[in-house]
């Protein structure tokens, strides 16, 4: 399997998927394919959040993770963004899973910052750390903007969210630094992952990037260098992309 000739100027959502890849194991591959907004898997989509009942995200909270989510990975021109492709569903479920309770580490005393070869540090579970960092967040946007994140204009969502990752918003409870690294690692985790988990419902990703799923018939297209995957992505479950 291989890659068309690259963009000259590849966009942002390309250069955020290739940086991507190294970081999740499942997204092992690299092409060229545009899903259109328009398309009825895209439309169809859009009733996987706003028919959603969190299991776990409160109202308010719910509100935060879907204008994150929406600024982290927009919709544009090369697809569907993390919201309309069920993104913040994943990150919900994951909440109610080993994964959001901690108990795939080591949680007990001493905690200390270290480096990240050294593993996850913090007392927080990440399904507190969504609860602290969310608080921390509107709490932030009260004071300068007298709205919560949800309210406030694109421009206004994208600088809290710099200022976020930046750790320039933090108390004693939080870095905002941690809470915008686990909410960048969900999303990508999200908008990579098999359909089964919440998100990546149209395989809009992995048409992206030219990924071919769970197939079992691309091994001679590996032998075959600059030529595209001719086929596209299919699921576990056996969806497959538009």
């Amino acid at each position: 399997m291989s890659a068309n000739k690259p963009e000259e100027h590849p966009s942002g959502r390309r250069r955020f998927l290739q940086k991507s890849l190294s970081l999740i194991p499942l997204a092992a591959a690299a092409s060229t394919g545009v899903v259109s907004l328009t398309s009825p898997a895209a439309e169809k989509t859009q009733g996987v959040v706003q028919d959603y009942v969190p299991a776990y995200f409160n109202d308010k909270e719910w509100k935060f993770l879907l204008a994150a989510l929406e600024r982290l990975i927009p919709s544009d021109a090369n697809g569907p963004g993390a919201v309309s492709e069920g993104v913040p569903v994943y990150i919900d479920k994951q909440m109610e899973l080993p994964y959001g309770y901690g108990r795939l580490w080591y949680m007990q005393a001493p905690f200390a910052e270290a480096a990240p070869e050294m593993g996850y540090q913090s007392h927080l579970v990440p399904r507190d750390t969504y609860r602290v960092g969310i608080k921390l967040t509107d709490d932030y946007c009260q004071q300068k903007f007298q709205k919560d994140f949800y309210q406030l204009d694109a421009s206004q969502q994208e600088a809290v969210l710099r200022d976020l990752e930046a750790d320039h918003i933090r108390n004693e409870a939080i870095h905002g630094k941690l809470f915008f690294e686990q909410l960048l690692e969900n999303a990508k985790e999200g908008y990579l992952a098999d359909p089964i988990h919440g998100g990546n419902q149209t395989l809009a990703s992995w048409k992206l990037i030219g990924f071919p799923g769970a197939r079992a018939d691309f091994i001679d297209t590996v032998q075959q260098p600059n030529k595209p995957y001719p086929l596209g992505p299919v699921s576990i479950s056996s969806k497959r992309s538009v």
